[in-house]
């Protein structure tokens, strides 16, 4: 029988690893995709060589993580870099079968003729939960080689994430790259300009500093982005939009379910788990609790508890938390909201929604906190009482409100604000000296009870959101990769706008 030898395993890394030859270049299909903008905030961290880390870059299937890893791979190049001080590897191809991670290296080193403990390297392991015991001999690898950075991704986010907590401290820098943001989506289908800034007025107030001249034609682009938005190949290909449950919910939803959660944590009804993700994400932006779900279902609370916890460490669901009308946290917590990470699964696992479709408010709210859940942690809740509710309050460290957002998909509330009385009643009891009100099309101020409200449309806010994520925290990037990796590999949370 024959072996796998050293010959054809270099032969392999040879072919992966292009740019060692001329033109040193990533491969054209690569090349072709444009970048994605959170590329702007993942460079940072690459370059960063002053803390000794690696870079665990995680994420939902399909949301463009080895093309990324290309793409900053072409930066490097740019930049100078040595193009045979950069190797990347597919360790999921069945010829690096039973490698440990140091082989690896040593067979990068011959096949490139490069001294990798003397000279300075940038080495990425895509795909790289087909590793066993990855993150032992990567916490390894940060510690014998100071000189080399190291990059791992992987498409089973929840394992990923689970062994980097447990095994990473110190070591690992953990960057979650998540489905598309709707300022994302417009940049790669060129239509960005159709939100405008103006210079001159600047943040924070958003009501005037982004604008759109053709709010029709935005909203037209914002419904798209809900049934469609989410994943970049989604967004280039007719076929896939025909039928987003083929390549959605098949490629991506089912693989969580029935292959990365059950080998993960030993999920035993499938069957089970595929119900209850389905319930939520049918009824994504609206309240549930773990008692009604249990009746309607007939799985027990604990057992759906766990589920909901799994599925929320795949990326696949957030769950946000309910605080009463003075914004304390229950002691009980029996009530809660669940959101679906990206608005277009529900159009995969359903139907694609229409203007005059009911449930485009709840996904028009599930889009807008989609946008946040990108923010590294930004602390959101939602406010309920007996005869009220608020869509978005955050939290100080001190658990005082910062700020609060009401989502609306209509512009009736632009002529009649006073009947915002919940959120009017949640800002007085709170000392808020305003709120914004998310509209349709409308942008608008009222005074309702000295209470200043600030309507933009639901469209623009969303892009808001997701720009200065990018944006924002893009202008001094050395400084942002010092803090993250200062930060034990958790990501810090964003400036308020």
């Amino acid at each position: 029988m024959q072996s796998i030898s050293e010959k054809d395993i270099i032969k392999r890394i040879r072919l992966e690893n292009p740019w060692w030859n001329e033109p040193h270049q990533t491969t054209e299909i690569h090349r072709t995709w444009k970048a994605r903008p959170y590329l702007k905030l993942f460079l940072p961290l690459l370059r960063e060589s002053s803390v000794r880390r690696a870079i665990v870059l995680m994420g939902p299937r399909r949301v463009g993580k080895t093309v990324m890893i290309h793409h900053a791979i072409q930066s490097l190049l740019e930049e100078g870099v040595s193009p045979k001080a950069i190797c990347y590897f597919s360790v999921d191809n069945p010829i690096y079968n039973m490698l440990r991670m140091e082989q690896f290296v040593a067979y990068y080193a011959k096949a490139a003729d490069f001294d990798s403990e003397r000279e300075r390297a940038y080495i990425f392991f895509d795909e790289i939960q087909y590793l066993k015991n990855w993150e032992i001999h990567l916490k390894s690898l940060v510690d014998t080689y100071s000189n080399v950075k190291v990059v791992v991704s992987g498409s089973a986010a929840a394992a990923l994430r689970l062994k980097s907590v447990e095994s990473g401290a110190g070591r690992f820098t953990d960057f979650l790259l998540p489905p598309l943001t709707f300022y994302e989506y417009l940049d790669l289908i060129g239509e960005a300009d159709l939100v405008s800034t103006d210079p001159e007025i600047g943040p924070p107030d958003i009501a005037k500093f982004y604008k759109s001249d053709n709010i029709s034609l935005l909203n037209e682009k914002f419904l798209y982005y809900l049934n469609y938005g989410g994943y970049p190949e989604v967004i280039f290909s007719k076929e896939i939009q025909a039928d987003p449950a083929r390549f959605i919910k098949s490629d991506i939803i089912d693989k969580v379910l029935l292959r990365d959660l059950p080998s993960l944590y030993g999920i035993n009804d499938i069957q089970e788990l595929n119900y209850l993700f389905t319930t939520l994400a049918f009824n994504t932006g609206d309240e549930v609790s773990l008692e009604g779900l249990s009746r309607n279902s007939g799985i027990a609370k604990n057992t759906i508890k766990k589920y909901i916890e799994y599925l929320e460490a795949a990326f696949l669901i957030k769950i946000v938390h309910r605080i009463d009308k003075s914004a304390k946290r229950f002691t009980r917590a029996t009530h809660f909201k669940v959101y679906l990470t990206n608005p277009s699964m529900r159009a995969a696992l359903f139907a694609p929604i229409t203007e005059d479709d009911e449930a485009l408010p709840f996904l028009a709210e599930t889009a807008i906190y989609s946008q946040w859940f990108h923010s590294l942690g930004a602390p959101l809740y939602y406010a309920r009482w007996k005869d009220g509710e608020v869509d978005i309050v955050c939290l100080s460290a001190d658990q005082r409100v910062s700020w609060t957002v009401e989502v609306k998909w209509s512009d009736r509330y632009c002529d009649k604000p006073g009947e915002l009385e919940s959120l009017i009643a949640f800002s007085i009891e709170n000392d808020l000296m305003g709120s914004l009100v998310t509209s349709k099309s409308l942008w608008v101020e009222r005074n309702v009870k000295n209470i200043e409200l600030k309507f933009i449309p639901a469209s623009v806010y969303c892009y808001t959101v997701g720009y200065n994520i990018i944006r924002g925290k893009g202008k001094n990037p050395a400084d942002i990769a010092r803090t993250v990796a200062e930060n034990k590999g958790r990501e810090t949370q964003p400036k308020r706008r």
